[in-house]
C-alpha cells in the first residue's frame, strides 16, 4: 500500500475503530492443525553419576623435587593445612582426610580412596578396583604431584618406588587403560598441559588400534585381541592447574594447592583472593583472619556464607549459560553434581589462577570467561558481605545481599522489549537459584511466567537452563499465592514438551492441579490452565493408575461437569476437552460419568456462544459414546440418546463443530456398524427404483481404482483406471443440492425378469449382469463386522476427489425407512445416517471429503454384507450332491434355459456380480477374486462336493483369492482415520503469547499501522463523498465511465466502498474488476454445487480487511479471504455453511399476464442474503417459508421467523439502529414488515399489498425521506412507505413493464431500475427523471443489453450495471477523464 498521500494531520473516524469484524478469529485466520514442534533437546539422554573418587596424592613431605627450585618464602599450604606443621607422616594423612572432606561437601555419597605417595601397581590396583565397582557410572581420579618431578613430554607423570628412593614414571596411557570411560581427571602440578595432550595422544592412539582390529584383513585376531583391548577414552573430562610451560604460582600468600583449592573450596579461596587485591582497600580493616569468622554454614542461605555460596552458584552458572553452547552446557553443568561443581569452581580457577600468570585448561575446552562482566556483580557482592564484617562481628544484625532483587529487576527490564530476536537474557539462570528462595519466589515465578509466555523458544530456553526440576519441586508447596504462578507455568511447558507429564505423574503431580480445578476461588484463567494439564496427564496414559487416581478417586469427572456452566469460555472448552480425554477408551471414567449425567449436562454447552466450545463438547459427547466396550441395553439407550442428540448440530454454522460432528457420529456408526450398513444399502436401492434409466448408484471406491456401483438391486464392480478414472471421478461431482453427481452408462439396458428368476443383460462388450428381486431380510446385516487398516492394500481407500454418491439427498422419509426394520432402534440409525448424507455433501470441504470418506465406507461395506441366496432345483433335497447338468425349475421357460449360467452360479440378490470383462487394451486388475463370494455364504456340501468324491477327499479347495477378498471385505470401514486436528490446535493457544495484546492492538506493530493507514483512507473518501452526494439529485447519471465483457452472465454486483473495485458474480464464479483502470484483477470458483447459481453477494469487513460473501440457491453461503491481494496470495475460504435447507423450486410470480412471457423461464429467488456489519447479523432467506437470522460473531442460528407467505421472499432489508426491523419482499408482490423482538406468532406487525407482481427489491432508507422503505416490482412501479400506514405514501410508475433490477443509492435520494428491453433509468425520490441509459443504433451509440443487475457505490456517484449479454457497464456523473 501507498502511504504517501494520507497526512498526518487527517484522521480516522472513530466509527471504523469500533466497528466488530466478522469472520477473523483465529479459527478463521489459522489452518487447524496440530503444532509441530521440534523435539526438545534439553534433557540429557543419559544422567552420569561420579560413585568413585581417587585421591592419588604425591606430597613428599620434606623433600623438594629435583626439576623445581622454590623461592623463599614459598607457598605451603595444602588443603589448608602446613605440612611442616608436623611431622611428614602425619602431615600427608591430614593433607589427604582434608582433601576428602573437601570433596565430600560436593558429592558426599562418592566411594572415597586415597592413594598417598603411592607407587605404580598401589595405582594400578586403586584405578582397576574403582572402576570395576563403578561399572558404566564416572570415576573421579585426582592428581596432585607437589613432591615429584613435573610430567614428562612422553607423557608421564611419576610416582615413587617402595622405598621412596627413586621417582618412577606411569604412562598416563596405561593410566587410561586402568581408569577406563567416563572419567574424570584433575591434575593439580606444574606443567599439567603436558599430561593433558598426552592423554588426547594416547586417545587417539587407542581409537586407530581399535579400528585396526575390526578391519577385515586381520579379522582372524580380532577374536584373540578383542577382550584384551581397553574401552574408549570418551566421556573423558580432565581439568589441568596450568599449561603445558607454566609452573604452578610461589606466592606465598598463596596455598601450595591454589588449583585444587579453586575446585574445592572456591568461597575460601576467592575471599582471600579478593582481600589481595587493590579493591580491598574500600572495605578497610578486613584481615585474613576476620575471613575466617564470617558467621553461617555454606548451605545455609539466610547466613552471610550461605548467601555468598548462593550467589557464586548463580554467578558462574549464569556466565557458563551464557559462554558455552546450550549442548557442551547440558554436559558439563547439568549431567553430573559433581562434574557441574567442579566446572562452576574452574571458572574461578580460570579468573584467579590468571592472575599469576597461569592458565587452567580442560578437556573439553572452554571459552576464556575470566573477564566476563557477571564477575564484578560478584565482587560487588563480596564487598558488601565484607563491610558488614566488622559488625556482624560485635553482634549487628546482617544486611542481606540485594544482588538477587536488583538481577530480577534486570530481567524484568529485558522483559519489557524481549523477543526472540533479541540475545537470551543472562540472568535466567539467576531466576532459576531465586526461585529456592522465599523471600523472591513469588517474584521470580511471575518474571518466569512472564517470560514462558514469549513463545515456545521461550519455554525452550527455560528447560534447557534447568528449570523443570525446580519447578517440580514447588509443586509439594501448600502456598496458595504460588498456584496461580505454577498452573500457568505448567501450561505454557506442557504446551511445548509434553514428555513432562511423565515427571508429574511420577511425583502425583496430578493431585495438585485437581485441587486447583476445584478451587472455586481460583480465577477461571487458572482453573482453565489446570484443566488443560489435566488433559495433557491423562493422554495417552490408558488405564493407568493416573488415569485411575485421577478419574475416580481424584473424582475429575464431578469436578469439571460442575462447572460447565461457568461464565469463563475457554474454561467450559477445556473442561469438555478434559472429559474427553479421561474417558476416552476407559470404560470406568465412562460410568463415572453416566452415574452423573454427564451426557445430559454437556447437551448445554452444544448451543454455547463459542464454536470452540460447542467442538469440544462434541468430541466429548463422541468418544463418550466411543469408549463403551460393553453393549449392554443401557449403553446402547444412552448411545442412541447421545446420537439423536448431536444431529441437531448438523446446522451449526461453524465448520469447525460441523467437522467435530462427523467424527463424533463416526464413533456412533462405528459401533452399530451393521445396522448402519442395512440402512445405507435401503437408500441406495430406492434410488435405484427411482432411477428410470438404470443409471449405476456409486457405492463406494475400493483399492486398486476399482468404482463399486449398483444396478438394479444388484452391484457390479468395475476396474476403472487412467483416464477412465478420471473422467468417471469427474463425472461424480456434485451437480445439484437435490440431485448429486450420477455416472452415465448408457451400455446398459433395462430387461424384464421372467417369473422371478434370473435373467441375462447383454452388453456390447459381453459383461453379463444379472437381476434379481429383493429377498426378505436380504439386505440387512445385525452383526457388527471388523474394521481393518484403511491404509492397507486390501483395506478401504479414500477418494482422492469428492467422489459423491447417485441422489445423496434423495432420501427416503423416516417413516417408510422405519417400517422396513424390526428393531425398535431402526429410526434412530435412519435419522442419524441422514445427517451423515447432508454432511457428505457440505459446503466446507473439510467436513464434506471427511464425511465423504465415511459414507463411502459404509455403503461399500453395505454392497458386500447382504446375505446371499442360493438357486437350486427345486426337486432336489439338500444333501444331494450338485448336478452337473443345466436343468431348472418347471416354472423356467426353453428360453432361460439356454441363457442360464451354470447350476453351481450363486444368484445374489443385493451382492457385487462378477466384474466387467476386461477389454481389449485393458490392464487386468490386481489380484483381484473372478466372482469373490459374499460375506456370509456358507460352502453347503451339497453346493461344493461332486458326486465322485473319493473316501479320503480333503474336500473342496477354498482359493486364496476369496479368502483375500474376504479379509479385504471385512476390513473395509473399521479403522478408517475418521479424526480431526482441532484438539491438538486448541493446545496451541497455551504455546502462544496470552499475555500479549494482538498485533492489531499495538500501537508500534506494522499491522496496527495498517489499519491506522486505512482508517485514514476510509474517513478521506467519505468526506470527499459528500460534495457529490449534494448534488446528486439534480445531476444527470449516464456517463459510462467503464464496460469490459465479463466471464459469464452477471447476476449480482457490489461495489468495494473504498477501493477502486467491483466483485461480479456469475453463476458459478466471482470476478474482480479496477473499475479506474479498466484491469481485470481476479477470478475465482464459488465451488457450489454444478446446477446451482450465486444469488447473493456481499463485502464483508469493507473498511479493513475485506471478505466477500456469497450464498448460492442450494442455501449455502460461503466466505472468501484474499480476494484481491498485491502479493498475489491464493483465494481462501474462510468459512461455509448452509445457512437454508429445504430450499424450495420457485418461479417469478405470473399475476401480470404481460410478465409471463418473461417469467415461465425464470428460476426463483435463490438465497437472499442480507448483511448488517454494525451488528454481525445475517438475514437469510429466498426459496423458503422464514427468515433465518444468524449472528456471525457466534456463528449460530438465532431465530426463524415464519414470512407467512405462500410464495418466496425476493428481497430483505433491516433496521440498522434497533435492529429489530425487518423487511421482506415477496414473489407474490407483498411487502412485510417483522419485529423479530416478538415470538414467531406475533412478529410480521403489517403486510403491505400494492404491488401485483414478484418484488424486485425492497430497501430500507437510512435517513429521511418521504418515505423509509422504497419497494419496486416486475410491473414497473416503485413504491415508497412509511411503516406507520399500511398504504404507501409515493408512487413511481416506470415506464417498464418488465423490471429486472431496482437499486437505492445508500447516502443519496437517487433509484435505478433497469429492464430487459436494455433500459435503465434514473429517478430522485421526488420522481423526476434524471437519465434514461439504452441501446443507440449506429457507429458510436451505447450499446447496453437486457439488464440482469444493478449496483450503485456506496459512497460515489456511480452506478453498476450487469447485462446478459456478459457486458458489464459503470455510469457515473463525472466525465471520465479521456
Amino acid at each position: 500500500m501507498m502511504y504517501e498521500d494520507i497526512t498526518e494531520s487527517e484522521e480516522s473516524d472513530l466509527c471504523d475503530w469500533q466497528l466488530p469484524l466478522a469472520f477473523m478469529k483465529k479459527r478463521h485466520t489459522e489452518r487447524i492443525a496440530a503444532s509441530h514442534t521440534e523435539t526438545q533437546t534439553w534433557r540429557m539422554k543419559e544422567r552420569m553419576k561420579t560413585v568413585s573418587v581417587a585421591l592419588v596424592m604425591c606430597l613428599n613431605v620434606g623433600v623438594d623435587p629435583p626439576d623445581v627450585v622454590k623461592t623463599s618464602p614459598c607457598a605451603r599450604l595444602e588443603c589448608w593445612i602446613d605440612p611442616l606443621a608436623t611431622s611428614p607422616q602425619k602431615a600427608l594423612e591430614a593433607i589427604g582426610n582434608s582433601l576428602q572432606k573437601q570433596y565430600e561437601r560436593w558429592q558426599p555419597r562418592a566411594r572415597y580412596k586415597q592413594s598417598l605417595d603411592p607407587t605404580v601397581d598401589e595405582v594400578k590396583k586403586l584405578c582397576t578396583s574403582l572402576r570395576r565397582n563403578a561399572k558404566e557410572e564416572r570415576v573421579l581420579f585426582h592428581y596432585t604431584g607437589h613432591g615429584v618431578p613435573r610430567p614428562t613430554t612422553n607423557g608421564e607423570i611419576w610416582v615413587f618406588n617402595k622405598t621412596y628412593t627413586q621417582y618412577i614414571p606411569l604412562s598416563v596411557y596405561d593410566l587410561q587403560t586402568w581408569m577406563g570411560s567416563p572419567s574424570i581427571f584433575v591434575y593439580d602440578c606444574s606443567n599439567a598441559g603436558l599430561i593433558l595432550k598426552s592423554f588426547e595422544q594416547f586417545a587417539m592412539q587407542k581409537e586407530q588400534e581399535r579400528d585396526a582390529l575390526h578391519h577385515p584383513q586381520i579379522s582372524g585376531i580380532t577374536s584373540r585381541t578383542q577382550m584384551s583391548m581397553p574401552p574408549p577414552a570418551k566421556n573423558c573430562i580432565q581439568l589441568a592447574a596450568c599449561g603445558s610451560r607454566e609452573l604452578l604460582p610461589m606466592n606465598p600468600e598463596l596455598p601450595a594447592d591454589l588449583f585444587t583449592s579453586c575446585l574445592t573450596t572456591p568461597i575460601k579461596i576467592a575471599l582471600r583472593w579478593f582481600c589481595n587485591q587493590k579493591s580491598s582497600d574500600l572495605v578497610p580493616g578486613i584481615t585474613l583472619e576476620l575471613l575466617d569468622k564470617i558467621p553461617g554454614r555454606l548451605n545455609d542461605r539466610r547466613t552471610p556464607l550461605g548467601e555468598l555460596n548462593w550467589i557464586f552458584t548463580a554467578i558462574t552458572d549464569t556466565i557458563a549459560w551464557n559462554v558455552l553452547p546450550r549442548e557442551l552446557f547440558q554436559k558439563l553443568f547439568r549431567q553430573d553434581l559433581l562434574v557441574a561443581s567442579l566446572f562452576r569452581n574452574f571458572l574461578l580457577a580460570e579468573r584467579i589462577m590468571r592472575s599469576y600468570n597461569c592458565t587452567p585448561l580442560s578437556s573439553p575446552r572452554l571459552p576464556p570467561t575470566y573477564q566476563h562482566p557477571m564477575w564484578q556483580a560478584w565482587d560487588l557482592a563480596v564487598d558488601i558481605c565484607l563491610s558488614q564484617l566488622p559488625a556482624l562481628l560485635n553482634g549487628a544484625e546482617y544486611k542481606h545481599s540485594p544482588f538477587f532483587a536488583e538481577q530480577l529487576t534486570a530481567f524484568q527490564v529485558w522483559l519489557t522489549m524481549g523477543s526472540e530476536m533479541r540475545e537470551p537474557p543472562e540472568q535466567l539462570p539467576i531466576v532459576l537459584q531465586v526461585l529456592l528462595s522465599q523471600v523472591h519466589r513469588l517474584r521470580a515465578l511471575d518474571l518466569l511466567g512472564r517470560f514462558l509466555d514469549l513463545g515456545p523458544w521461550a519455554v525452550s530456553l527455560a528447560l534447557s537452563v534447568g528449570i523443570f526440576p525446580y519447578v517440580l519441586k514447588l509443586l509439594q508447596s501448600s502456598a496458595r499465592e504460588l498456584r496461580p504462578l505454577l498452573v500457568f507455568i505448567w501450561a505454557k511447558i506442557l504446551a511445548v514438551d509434553r514428555s513432562c507429564k511423565a515427571d508429574l505423574v511420577k511425583d502425583n503431580g496430578h493431585k495438585y492441579f485437581l485441587s486447583v480445578l476445584a478451587d472455586p476461588y481460583m480465577p477461571g484463567e487458572h482453573r482453565t490452565m489446570a484443566a488443560f494439564v489435566l488433559a495433557m496427564i491423562v493422554e495417552g496414559y490408558l488405564n493407568g493408575q493416573v488415569r485411575t487416581e485421577a478419574a475416580l478417586q481424584g473424582n475429575v469427572v464431578a469436578i469439571c461437569l460442575e462447572q460447565l456452566s461457568d461464565n469463563h469460555p475457554l474454561l467450559r472448552q477445556w473442561l469438555a476437552l478434559c472429559l474427553a480425554r479421561v474417558w476416552t477408551n476407559f470404560d470406568a471414567a465412562r460410568w463415572c460419568g453416566v452415574r452423573d449425567s454427564a451426557h445430559e449436562k454437556l447437551y448445554t454447552l452444544l448451543n454455547d456462544n463459542l464454536p470452540e466450545v460447542r467442538a469440544s463438547a462434541v468430541i466429548a459427547l463422541g468418544t463418550f459414546i466411543g469408549s463403551g466396550s460393553d453393549r449392554t441395553d443401557h449403553a446402547t439407550n444412552i448411545d442412541h440418546n447421545v446420537g439423536m442428540t448431536l444431529i441437531n448440530v448438523a446446522q451449526d454454522g461453524s465448520p469447525i463443530v460441523r467437522k467435530e460432528l462427523v467424527a463424533a457420529l463416526y464413533q456412533l456408526i462405528r459401533q452399530f456398524e451393521g445396522q448402519f450398513a442395512s440402512i445405507a444399502r435401503q437408500i441406495l436401492e430406492d434410488d435405484i427404483r427411482k432411477d428410470e434409466n438404470l443409471t449405476p448408484a456409486v457405492a463406494g471406491t475400493a483399492s486398486g481404482g476399482f468404482t463399486v456401483v449398483l444396478h438394479g438391486e444388484s452391484a457390479v464392480k468395475t476396474n476403472v483406471s487412467g483416464p477412465d478414472l478420471s473422467r468417471r471421478r469427474h463425472s461424480l461431482q456434485p451437480i445439484a443440492p437435490a440431485n448429486l453427481g450420477r455416472l452415465k452408462a448408457s451400455a446398459l439396458h433395462k430387461s424384464p425378469t421372467v417369473g422371478g428368476n434370473l435373467v441375462h443383460h447383454h452388453l456390447p462388450n459381453g459383461p453379463q449382469l444379472s437381476k434379481s428381486p429383493p429377498t426378505p431380510g436380504g439386505s440387512s446385516s445385525s452383526s457388527s463386522s471388523s474394521y481393518g487398516s484403511h491404509g492397507s492394500g486390501d483395506g478401504f481407500t479414500p477418494p482422492a476427489g469428492p467422489i459423491m454418491f447417485e441422489k445423496m439427498r434423495r432420501i427416503p422419509s423416516t417413516a417408510a425407512l422405519s417400517t422396513i426394520f424390526s428393531s425398535s432402534y431402526s429410526n434412530v440409525y435412519v435419522q442419524i445416517w441422514k445427517v451423515m448424507l447432508q454432511l457428505a455433501s457440505d459446503p466446507y470441504p473439510e467436513v464434506k471429503y471427511l464425511a465423504q470418506s465415511l459414507v463411502n465406507a459404509i455403503n461399500l461395506k453395505a454392497t458386500f454384507t447382504a446375505k446371499p441366496q442360493l438357486v437350486v432345483d427345486s426337486r432336489r433335497t439338500n444333501s444331494a450332491p450338485n448336478s452337473p447338468t443345466n436343468r431348472r425349475g418347471a416354472n423356467h421357460s426353453p428360453q432361460n434355459l439356454s441363457d442360464s449360467p451354470p447350476p453351481s452360479t450363486l444368484n445374489i440378490p443385493n451382492e457385487v456380480l462378477k466384474p466387467v470383462p476386461i477389454r481389449p487394451g485393458e490392464q487386468p486388475p490386481p489380484a483381484r477374486p473372478q466372482n469373490p463370494p459374499p460375506i456370509g455364504a456358507a460352502f453347503s456340501h451339497t453346493q461344493q462336493f461332486s458326486r465322485s468324491r473319493k473316501l479320503f477327499d480333503k474336500g473342496p479347495i477354498i482359493p486364496e483369492t476369496y479368502e483375500e477378498e474376504q479379509q479385504e471385505v471385512n476390513e473395509t470401514p473399521a479403522s478408517l482415520a475418521v479424526g480431526t486436528d482441532f484438539s491438538e490446535w486448541c493446545c496451541k493457544y497455551f504455546a502462544q503469547s496470552v499475555m500479549k495484546p494482538p498485533d492489531e492492538m499495538d500501537p508500534f506493530s506494522g499491522l496496527h499501522h495498517e489499519r491506522e493507514w486505512r482508517f485514514v483512507r476510509n474517513a478521506r473518501l467519505r468526506r470527499e463523498a459528500l460534495d457529490h452526494i449534494e448534488n446528486a439529485g439534480t445531476c444527470r447519471l449516464d456517463d459510462q465511465i467503464f464496460i469490459n465483457k465479463n466471464t459469464a452472465t452477471p447476476l449480482v454486483v457490489r461495489f468495494h466502498p473504498f477501493n477502486p473495485h467491483i466483485v461480479v458474480a456469475d453463476k458459478e464464479g466471482i470476478c474482480v474488476w479496477n473499475w479506474e483502470n479498466g484491469e481485470k484483477l481476479n477470478y475465482f470458483t464459488n465451488q457450489n454445487p454444478k446446477n446451482s447459481r450465486i444469488t447473493s453477494m456481499d463485502f464483508l469487513n469493507s473498511h479493513d480487511v475485506t471478505l466477500v460473501m456469497t450464498g448460492s440457491d442450494d442455501g449455502a453461503v460461503r466466505i472468501w479471504r484474499n480476494y484481491w491481494s498485491q502479493s498475489h496470495k491464493p483465494v481462501e475460504l474462510v468459512s461455509a455453511w448452509q445457512a437454508l435447507s429445504d430450499m424450495l423450486q420457485s418461479t417469478r410470480a405470473e399475476t401480470v399476464s404481460r410478465t409471463r412471457r418473461l417469467n415461465k423461464e425464470r428460476l426463483g429467488s435463490g438465497l437472499v442474503l442480507d448483511w448488517e456489519q454494525e451488528s454481525g447479523m445475517l438475514l437469510a432467506s429466498g426459496d423458503v417459508r422464514i427468515i433465518r437470522v444468524w449472528d456471525t460473531q457466534r456463528e449460530m442460528k438465532l431465530q426463524d421467523i415464519p414470512t407467512g407467505a405462500d410464495s418466496c421472499v425476493t428481497s430483505l432489508a433491516c433496521d440498522s439502529v434497533g435492529r429489530s426491523l425487518l423487511i421482506a419482499g415477496c414473489g407474490d408482490g407483498s411487502v412485510r414488515l417483522y419485529d423479530r423482538r416478538l415470538s414467531p406468532a406475533e412478529c410480521r406487525v403489517m403486510t403491505l399489498r400494492e404491488h401485483n407482481g414478484w418484488v424486485t427489491n425492497v430497501h430500507l432508507q437510512k435517513g429521511a425521506g418521504d418515505g423509509k422503505i422504497i419497494s419496486a416490482s416486475v410491473s414497473g412501479d416503485v413504491r415508497f412507505w412509511d411503516p406507520r400506514f399500511t398504504e404507501s405514501v409515493k408512487l413511481i410508475n416506470t415506464p417498464f413493464n418488465t423490471l429486472t433490477a431496482m437499486a437505492v443509492h445508500q447516502q443519496a435520494n437517487i433509484i435505478a431500475c433497469g429492464s430487459a428491453n436494455q433500459l435503465i433509468s434514473v429517478y430522485n425520490t421526488a420522481g423526476d427523471t434524471l437519465s434514461n441509459i439504452k441501446y443507440y443504433e449506429g457507429f458510436i451509440g451505447q450499446r447496453i443489453g437486457p439488464i440482469s443487475c444493478l449496483a450503485f457505490h456506496p459512497l460515489k456517484m456511480h452506478l453498476a450495471a450487469g447485462s446478459r449479454d456478459s457486458f458489464l457497464s459503470i455510469y457515473s456523473t463525472e466525465k471520465k477523464a479521456r
